[in-house]
């Protein structure tokens, strides 16, 4: 279940919806980040509340990903993600940029597996792979001129050059369908429960459902309170519930703490923490589920 209280921000909140921004978590930010900004190395980086790992996890950035600089404090850069979302992330895990954007002026394609290896060289058995990247990592790369060539040379944010296989990535950025972007959710079903998470290798509810509805193109809010207000969203009657609809969860309108997918059927997909901490699929007709459900969006 993944929301935060912020009370203390709404106006700058509100601000950001109406120009269809993403809301930030609790640490304030500067309007315009200071640069050069950070491309994130490690295959997930935890963003933290506080420039310390005893600080709660808020968020976190994945592979590829280019963050902007609000404040360095040498061993701990706060950052903010491209879903305007803020948080402390440690220096190690990212590379400082002297140039262009990683992948800005560059051939990219995207981990479209759960997961996948890079590899030092076109091998899976010589040696062990040198990183393993998560969902949705954007690497550079050079395309062979044979389409149906089994490597693909990659150069990761770290400078580091490796191969990933072909089948392990997608050179499309294609908008899904509805149906389409249910069966991607399928895809996680078992992928374990994880707070702050936003990645295949563990989202919280939240986090699942901004993937999904970023893979119909739509860049939603992070948190499921937040999303549940969005003006990228319009509400819609239980009974008049579709595939691809958004659902809300919570003790009140006031305090939403968990989101999902209805997929048809009176089923819905989510990443929960209740009985079994993986992405699921439940019935809504579940007690448990009628009792906490609050309300219904449809993204426009």
């Amino acid at each position: 279940m993944r929301t935060l209280s912020r009370s203390a921000r709404w106006m700058a909140v509100l601000f950001l919806l109406v120009s269809f921004a993403v809301a930030q978590p609790a640490q304030s930010a500067p309007a315009t980040p200071a640069a050069p900004g950070y491309v994130v190395t490690a295959p997930v980086a935890n963003m933290f509340r506080g420039a310390s790992e005893d600080t709660d996890v808020v968020s976190q950035a994945i592979l590829g990903s280019n963050v902007a600089v609000i404040e360095d404090k040498g061993d701990w850069i706060n950052v903010r993600t491209a879903d305007n979302y803020t948080g402390w992330i440690r220096a190690k895990e990212m590379r400082k940029l002297s140039g262009p954007a990683y992948g800005e002026d560059a051939t990219t394609v995207v981990v479209s597996g759960l997961s996948a290896n890079i590899y030092r060289e076109q091998n899976v058995t010589k040696h062990a792979p040198i990183l393993t990247a998560p969902f949705d990592s954007r690497l550079v790369a050079e395309i062979p001129a044979d389409p149906n060539a089994r490597w693909f040379k990659v150069t990761l944010p770290d400078g580091r050059v490796g191969y990933i296989q072909n089948g392990d990535v997608s050179q499309s950025s294609k908008k899904l369908t509805i149906p389409e972007d249910i069966e991607l959710a399928k895809k996680f079903l078992g992928v374990t429960y994880t707070w702050g998470g936003t990645s295949s290798f563990g989202y919280d509810c939240s986090g699942f459902m901004q993937m999904l509805v970023k893979h119909r193109g739509y860049l939603m809010p992070r948190d499921a309170d937040i999303q549940a207000s969005w003006t990228g969203v319009a509400p819609v009657e239980r009974k008049d519930l579709q595939p691809g609809d958004l659902l809300y969860f919570g003790s009140s309108p006031q305090k939403i703490t968990h989101t999902g997918m209805y997929i048809g059927d009176g089923m819905f997909i989510h990443d929960t923490t209740n009985t079994h901490p993986m992405v699921q699929i439940s019935k809504l007709d579940d007690a448990y589920w009628t009792k906490l459900l609050v309300t219904q969006r449809r993204v426009k």
